[in-house]
């Protein structure tokens, strides 16, 4: 194995715990020239075959949203299908805000799984991503919101998240919640001083334990990625964010084996798109309003319709019209289910549910599934060739309602949302251009932006 070059063949395989961080992975190593595609199913060696090219590959999943139960059902045949596609890093995608708990979307639980299939003496997890305005600092997670830096414990929005607001900075505190590993940590002065390579001799052992590498700038980003590509071994498994994309791209370009310069296709301006958004985050509360005011289309799916059924079909149906007569006048529909985190439709969630006879996660189920059948119906009744989907589980619902294989990135937009080009054995799908966005992520303008195929 020679460390004079890329390695032919995949350098790396991915399983992201949800649709939007599937496709941040995507535009990283895209952008970097190293040829990608997302798949929503484990791909066959026909869908392989359609992408000759390919040094990634990714699989798309919602294991962000699920339980542990869940995970040990579901996730040992995902990582046994991503090993045996022989690429030396298999990595599991998580969050860059690393939201996460022992009840839902456990990490460690993950990482306890995803390890049974590799031989390294260790697991690397790098989070910090400063193209994405996150950054781990002596192992605690920073991250931007609205021009300002906080802490994630005390970050405005992931604080205070619905499902699992992160009270924990340190994120070896945080994850000891979800997994009895050992966990160590090249911190940033290791880092930045050529130290990463003793401390982590003195942390590796047979146990594979998690080492999370501090990442807050260029030089600590790229020491990350040559930590990780020199001691990857025989085949190593790791639990990080895009940020190890990133760091990656950075130590093989500083060796000249990717280009000087990243970049990705620019898009082009269409009369119309339209958008679902199951976010309640700030940032997307901010997109709907400037949307409003800009000359878009927005209408509430009322969320209590969504309980029943019968009420349900009728909401769908109704939003449908309205979304389809916006689009024969050339006005982009954006539907949406709440504005920001003190919205009634989610400080009232838990009773209404509750009063409906559900669990949180099954209501949460519902109105993923209504927004995923509203965006259906509506490209099936329209032209539409360009779509925007806000919220991890929302992406995910949609994305996999629409009959969609894979993706590839089709231009740049916003760091961490490409706009991607759908891969469908249906016409109607196949080429479709849609972007899968984060609450937090974009401009304010994003969705004109988006419309425009500018970069925001």
């Amino acid at each position: 194995m020679s460390d004079n070059a890329l390695p032919d063949g995949l350098c790396l395989a991915y399983y992201g715990d949800d649709f939007t961080g599937s496709t941040d992975v995507l535009e990283a190593f895209t952008a970097a020239g190293v040829p990608t595609v997302l798949f929503l199913q484990p791909p066959r060696p026909q869908d392989l075959a359609r992408f000759p090219d390919v040094r990634c590959v990714g699989l798309a999943g919602q294991s962000r949203g699920k339980s542990p139960a869940w995970m040990r059902e579901h996730l040992p045949q995902v990582f046994e299908s991503l090993s045996a596609l022989g690429a030396p890093i298999v990595q599991y995608k998580v969050c860059s805000t690393f939201d996460s708990s022992p009840e839902v979307g456990s990490i460690g639980q993950a990482i306890d799984l995803g390890v049974q299939h590799s031989q390294a003496r260790w697991s690397p997890m790098v989070v910090g991503a400063p193209r994405l305005q996150r950054y781990q600092v002596f192992g605690h997670l920073f991250a931007a919101a609205q021009g300002e830096m906080f802490r994630i414990d005390r970050h405005p929005t992931m604080s205070r998240h619905p499902v699992t607001p992160m009270h924990e900075s340190d994120l070896r505190v945080h994850l000891a919640q979800q997994t009895p590993r050992r966990i160590g940590l090249v911190n940033l002065a290791q880092m930045t001083q050529g130290q990463g390579d003793v401390v982590l001799q003195n942390i590796q052992g047979a146990d594979q334990p998690v080492v999370m590498l501090d990442v807050a700038d260029p030089v600590s980003q790229r020491e990350a990625g040559r930590l990780v590509w020199q001691q990857r071994g025989q085949g190593v498994f790791s639990a990080s964010s895009s940020g190890l994309q990133y760091a990656l791209a950075e130590y093989w370009r500083s060796q000249g084996w990717l280009p000087a310069t990243p970049s990705l296709p620019v898009g082009e301006a269409v009369r119309c798109i339209a958008v679902v958004s199951g976010s309640c985050s700030p940032m997307s509360a901010a997109q709907i309003d400037w949307a409003e005011h800009n000359g878009f289309m927005t209408e509430r799916l009322d969320v209590a319709k969504c309980m029943d059924a019968a009420s349900m079909e009728a909401e769908i149906e109704r939003l449908v019209a309205l979304a389809v007569d916006a689009v024969s006048r050339g006005v982009s529909p954006v539907v949406y289910s709440a504005r920001g985190p003190d919205d009634a439709a989610v400080t009232g969630f838990d009773a209404l549910v509750q009063r409906a006879g559900m669990g949180k996660t099954q209501g949460a189920e519902r109105i993923g599934m209504a927004l995923a059948e509203v965006m259906r119906r509506l490209l099936d009744r329209t032209d539409l060739r360009r779509i925007v989907v806000a919220g991890g589980d929302s992406s995910g619902a949609v994305a996999s309602h629409l009959g969609v294989q894979a993706f590839t990135v089709a231009a740049g937009m916003a760091p961490g949302v490409p706009l991607c080009r759908a891969w469908s054995d249906n016409p109607r799908r196949d080429g479709l251009e849609i972007a899968l966005k984060g609450g937090q992520l974009g401009a304010v303008s994003f969705y004109g932006d988006v419309r425009a195929g500018r970069v925001g």
